[in-house]
């Protein structure tokens, strides 16, 4: 087979194939340093999309709103109308900013009495940043330190900012935060794995060393790649954990195999080419069906899915090239000497590898009543996949995303209480229809218009809204009711873009209107994707089909892998479902429930878990059917137990490397986190030691053609040296 080729090959050119890796990572690497240009900028699909696109076609750029409540510390204080302090205050803020020459358009509530709240009891503050984009960032870290220092002049009152800078500082900062934990905790955590795995530093070494360089490599292409195409740090985060755990899977695949072959009494090289001829197939089909299965992605014509696509292809690329070529050289070159670095009351214990006593004697249990034990399987499977009939597909606002604890998103949440919509308003952009300046009598009238329609509407449409010119366009922001990503927020978008605006600035003629904001951001995302949906699940199901059907040469075998698939991955949609969008174990996970599940989570998931998963099940069958000559039955429970140390380890890593992701702060990063370790873990037990062997079981000399021959490994003769 071409792995063996390229492994024997990779075993007699030790020093170019080694020397050939490190180049590889270090021109990745200085391609990222030196031809890093301008990063693409994500557009969003549909009206949302088309408001940004009419946005970035102007010369200056929406000026970026800040919000500050001005509310009593102490409950029961007099209503802002008639509270001293409170109004005290308030015109020493507006004094204070206006001064400092860092905002402009600033709007009290001492003028305006929409700027009072519902109850009476806060007034609304707002401003927007000053100055071109050099000077955007220090001008608004000095109208915030104006805000503080009023704060400090007043402290009976309580001033809270939030607004378009505040929450996308304290966004960008978490996912620097998640970034920074992620890769603090994956490394050390998936060391310890290896180490109980293995039994030996050397031997535990080897797969970490190879996973990082291949993700280092892979961030070095993705900063070139994000000149094309958006790479946003989610992309990043979720790269760098799906690169350490494919990344340390195929190595572990490789390595115990070839342990396995020594304790047959294979010298280092035969073993290696054993292991390459066997577990390095598997590997190169498990990484091709990754591979397609994440492609499948590109479908979906949102350039942020692409990017997740190219970066997950990329990474899993680079870990199969290096388990085929890297891995056999380093083992060739170290020997014996792998084993250097035993640990304590494992090393001895872990040298070689052993057939699993407890998942053969489940397999051989399993197979002597298949029907019984698939049945109670596959119901149970059903059984956690019923909540996820009641999924909502709702994304989280950075309120609802990150903890309270930060100020701007205390402050985000006590103003979206005060001032509905305030916080996430909708973002209509006004533009000519043939070009030039839109500003005119009549869409200034349409525009008082639209101000009285919102006022008739309160409730639904809210004030205050604001309005700004951007260079030859004007923009209007709309507060929605809601939350702003609930199904209150997506009424009143559905009212604002088909009644409201087309019975105002729509009747004036030549002039063009799209909505954008954070709700119909979330809105016009999630239709795409459910749009979409079909056309990415029957691709990636065809991949993985024919990819299956390829490599076993039988129809029964691929649907079966690919239903106990869908199964597990039904059972991790049924428990995100039953933690996040029910809230159970929130205090234990750290998050707040919102009431939904991320919009574009369950897709993502059904991509990257068939082409995860179908690792263990490629490992398993490829084991089975080595093993055919000695009986269907036999097979299955040789197959199952001797398979068993690899999978539980490459399983645990996996679920270790996802545990990362309920660590970090943002709930969409928990939800990933969880969805995916539950997957595995039910593939790695469940589904391998017992829904498999019951349907193979049934199946019986069904399950494979008759004319297929046993493709056990044969007895490579020794190779006298690495050069022979």
């Amino acid at each position: 087979m071409l792995p063996e080729k390229i492994a024997a090959w990779s075993m007699r050119h030790r020093a170019v194939t080694l020397a050939g890796w490190v180049t590889l990572v270090v021109v990745a690497l200085l391609s990222g340093m030196l031809l890093d240009g301008e990063s693409r900028r994500s557009t969003d699909p549909g009206e949302s999309g088309r408001a940004q696109t009419a946005l970035n076609a102007q010369n200056t750029f929406d000026p970026l709103r800040e919000n500050v409540l001005v509310e009593a510390k102490e409950p029961g204080s007099p209503p802002f109308a008639t509270n001293r302090e409170l109004r005290r205050a308030t015109e020493d803020l507006v004094t204070t900013l206006t001064r400092s020459g860092s905002v402009t358009d600033v709007r009290s509530p001492l003028a305006a009495a929409e700027r009072v709240s519902a109850d009476g009891a806060s007034g609304l503050v707002g401003f927007s940043i000053a100055g071109d984009e050099k000077d955007i960032r220090p001008n608004f870290e000095t109208a915030t330190a104006r805000v503080a220092e009023v704060a400090a002049r007043h402290p009976s009152v309580r001033l809270s900012q939030s607004g378009d800078l505040s929450l996308s500082t304290v966004v960008d900062k978490g996912i620097r935060e998640d970034v920074e934990r992620s890769e603090l905790l994956s490394l050390p955590l998936t060391l310890v794995i290896l180490l109980i795995v293995f039994g030996a530093l050397v031997a535990a070494s080897v797969p970490l060393l190879l996973a990082g360089t291949s993700v280092a490599a892979t961030f070095g292409f993705l900063s070139v790649v994000d000149d094309f195409t958006p790479i946003n740090s989610a992309t990043t985060v979720i790269t760098l954990l799906i690169g350490m755990a494919v990344g340390v899977d195929y190595s572990l695949f490789f390595l115990r195999r070839q342990r396995e072959e020594r304790a047959r009494g294979h010298s280092i090289d035969a073993a290696t080419r054993i292991a390459a001829r066997t577990s390095g197939h598997v590997v190169v089909v498990s990484g091709l069906t990754v591979v397609l299965c994440v492609s499948g992605l590109v479908f979906t014509g949102l350039d942020n899915f692409t990017g997740l696509a190219i970066s997950t292809a990329f990474v899993v690329g680079l870990a199969v090239l290096g388990s085929v070529t890297v891995l056999p050289a380093l083992l060739s070159l170290l020997g014996d000497k792998v084993d250097r670095g035993r640990i304590p009351w494992l090393g001895a214990r872990r040298t070689t590898a052993e057939k699993s006593r407890f998942w053969s004697a489940t397999a051989r249990v399993v197979t002597r009543r298949p029907a019984l034990w698939g049945g109670l399987g596959a119901a149970l499977l059903i059984l956690l996949t019923l909540p996820a009939l009641g999924m909502r597909l709702q994304d989280p606002t950075p309120a609802e995303s990150l903890p309270r604890s930060l100020p701007a998103i205390d402050a985000a949440v006590r103003t979206q209480a005060a001032f509905p919509g305030v916080v996430y308003p909708a973002t209509v952009v006004l533009t000519a229809e043939n070009g030039g300046p839109v500003d005119s009598p009549a869409l200034r009238a349409a525009i008082t218009d639209l101000d009285r329609r919102i006022g008739e509407t309160s409730g639904v449409l809210n004030k205050p809204i604001a309005v700004a010119g951007v260079d030859e366009a004007v923009v209007v922001r709309v507060p929605l009711s809601g939350a702003g990503r609930d199904a209150e927020s997506d009424a009143a978008l559905a009212k604002l873009r088909t009644e409201v605006l087309p019975e105002t600035v729509g009747k004036v003629d030549g002039v063009e209107y799209a909505v954008s904001g954070r709700t119909a951001n979330a809105r016009d995302f999630a239709d795409r994707v459910v749009e979409r949906m079909p056309l990415v699940f029957g691709f990636v199901l065809l991949a993985a089909f024919v990819l299956l059907l390829l490599a076993f040469r039988s129809v029964p075998v691929a649907l079966v892998s690919i239903a106990l698939n869908l199964l597990s991955i039904g059972a991790a949609y049924g428990v995100l479902t039953w933690i996040f969008q029910d809230g159970h174990f929130a205090s234990l996970l750290g998050f707040t429930p919102y009431g939904g599940v991320v919009g574009w989570l369950p897709m993502f998931m059904f991509v990257l878990l068939l082409g995860l998963s179908m690792d263990y099940h490629i490992f398993i069958l490829s084991r089975i059917r080595e093993r055919r000559a000695e009986g269907a039955v036999a097979a299955i429970v040789r197959g199952t137990g001797t398979s068993a140390g690899v999978v539980s380890g490459a399983a645990v890593i996996m679920v270790g490397v996802f545990s990362v992701f309920i660590t970090l702060s943002a709930i969409e990063y928990k939800m990933m986190g969880v969805g995916m370790a539950v997957a595995v873990l039910i593939d790695a037990t469940l589904v391998r030691g017992v829904l498999l062997p019951a349907f193979l079981a049934s199946l019986g000399e069904r399950a494979w053609r008759r004319d297929r021959k046993s493709v056990a490994p044969a007895r490579l003769p020794e190779l006298s040296s690495p050069n022979a």
